[in-house]
């Protein structure tokens, strides 16, 4: 695996990401038992001195969410994360999914986040260590993660789309994960319209689906990541709104002049 998410830790798509994953916590939360399971958890904390610098993505993401002002209350709740990591007055850390999860876990939660990376997953470890209730295991989540995905549950599938089969396993995972009456919620880069369509169309089932896009520029570049979409299934009841309030500040804010943002349903 060449993709490093070091390079792109805090940009504009984790900005997406983990405002709604807080927002599903919550709403999951509100439930009673916390369950997550995470296919692709990465670091968990991620350092914006080192690779980030060189890509200069958080600093067209995270470093200017820190300094917004009048945040709505998804990106109040992001920040808020973000400033319990860091030292007053820095934006040196950026806590990643396991991170944003563990810390919203109680005795008797369950995260379990999958990493095939060894170097990796011994960050995941380390980070994860201060929470009991939080777990890192070695392995591909496509197969084991959904397979511990309990009824109920919140699944975050988040792969670095490299592999050739990745956005046809990530759809055969939230399928499987949906019919078991997860919640499950798909981050996907928008590149260009064929293969963001073609994702979308394999979601097809008797899941409803909810799509939220950022586009930050025009889709002209495929090479490019040009905006993100999170695809929620089973999405509860007010993800629309939130979501729609969440992409509509990352494209108004960090995006081109032009820049939009959707949220819609499959039929």
């Amino acid at each position: 695996m060449n993709y490093r998410h070091s390079f792109h830790a805090g940009n504009f798509a984790d900005i997406v990401k983990h405002a709604l994953l807080l927002w599903l916590l919550a709403e999951r939360r509100a439930h009673g038992r916390l369950a997550v399971i995470d296919t692709h958890a990465g670091a968990g904390l991620y350092d914006l001195s080192g690779d980030a610098v060189r890509s200069r993505e958080a600093e067209a993401g995270v470093a200017r969410l820190m300094l917004a002002a009048d945040l709505p209350p998804t990106l109040q709740a992001l920040a808020h994360e973000v400033r319990a990591v860091n030292a007053a007055g820095e934006t040196r850390f950026y806590p990643g999914s396991p991170l944003l999860v563990a810390r919203q876990t109680r005795a008797g939660d369950l995260y379990a986040g999958f990493e095939l990376n060894p170097p990796v997953l011994a960050l995941l470890e380390e980070a994860l260590r201060p929470w009991p209730a939080a777990e890192a295991h070695p392995g591909d989540g496509f197969d084991a993660g959904i397979a511990r995905a309990p009824s109920g549950s919140l699944v975050l599938i988040d792969p670095p789309f490299e592999q050739p089969d990745d956005y046809v396993r990530s759809a055969q995972a939230a399928l499987e994960a949906a019919r078991r009456g997860c919640v499950v919620a798909v981050w996907t880069p928008i590149k260009d319209m064929e293969t963001f369509d073609g994702f979308i169309r394999r979601l097809n089932g008797p899941a409803p689906v909810l799509i939220a896009e950022a586009r930050l520029r025009p889709l002209t570049n495929p090479m490019k990541m040009n905006g993100c979409a999170m695809v929620v299934l089973n999405p509860p009841a007010g993800c629309q709104a939130v979501a729609l309030e969440i992409c509509n500040w990352v494209a108004a804010t960090l995006g081109d002049p032009g820049a939009r943002a959707e949220v819609w349903t499959t039929p």
